[in-house]
Order: C-alpha cells, then sequence, then structure tokens
C-alpha cells in the first residue's frame, strides 16, 4: 500500500500510529488482521446469542433447548436458529404452537412439561 492509502486507514488512531509511516503501517496491518478474524468471531457470536434467547424462550414452557431443536428436526420443521430466535422474542404465541407440538410429540400434555419443569 502506498502512503497515503495508509495514513487514510490509520485515521483515528493514538500517538505516532496515526501519522507516522512505519508505526502506522504497523498498526494498519494488525488492524486488518483483527477485522478479519472477527468477521468469522461475530458469526460465532451471533450464534451463540440466538441459542441462548431460544433456550430462555422454550424454557419458559418447561422445555430444554437441546430437546427443543431435536423435537423440531424429528417432525421435519426447518427453522434456523436464527428465525426461531425472532419468533421467541417477537411472535411469543407462534412460538407457544412450535413448543407444544414438541411436547405433544414427546407424549406429555403441554401444561404438564411446565409443572414437569418446575417440580
Amino acid at each position: 500500500m502506498h502512503k497515503d492509502k495508509i495514513l487514510k486507514l490509520a485515521k483515528g488512531f493514538r500517538g505516532r500510529s496515526k501519522n507516522c509511516i512505519r508505526v502506522a503501517r504497523e498498526r494498519v496491518e494488525k488492524s486488518l488482521q483483527y477485522a478479519f478474524r472477527d468477521r468469522r468471531n461475530k458469526k460465532r457470536d451471533m450464534r451463540a446469542l440466538w441459542i441462548q434467547q431460544i433456550n430462555a424462550g422454550a424454557r419458559q414452557y418447561g422445555v430444554k433447548y437441546s430437546s427443543l431443536m431435536s423435537g423440531l428436526s424429528s417432525q421435519n420443521i426447518n427453522l434456523n436458529r436464527k428465525m426461531l430466535s425472532e419468533l421467541a422474542q417477537s411472535e411469543p404465541y407462534s412460538f407457544k404452537a412450535l413448543v407444544d407440538q414438541v411436547i405433544r410429540m414427546r407424549g406429555l400434555q403441554p401444561g404438564q412439561a411446565a409443572a414437569k419443569a418446575a417440580a
């Protein structure tokens, strides 16, 4: 990269990292490495967040995350984790319908699962 491009990328850095070309080049290279790494880590973090939200929504109705996901897959309901977490947050009745379907498949009544979880 040319000097102009490096200093443009280093804009906003502290100390000599923003105006001294040697220091700026090192800092810019390192920042690009961080950006590359964290683009992948962001996907990992989002998936973990979706799983936590689905688990919280499912446990309100007495079902664990793992049993909910295995029940949905055995009934051939193919919703990804992003959409399930959106349902758990913004459409609780639709999410409850999915949970009730899994509960019925397991042979329990919808009210029994929550009572069983509380005990």
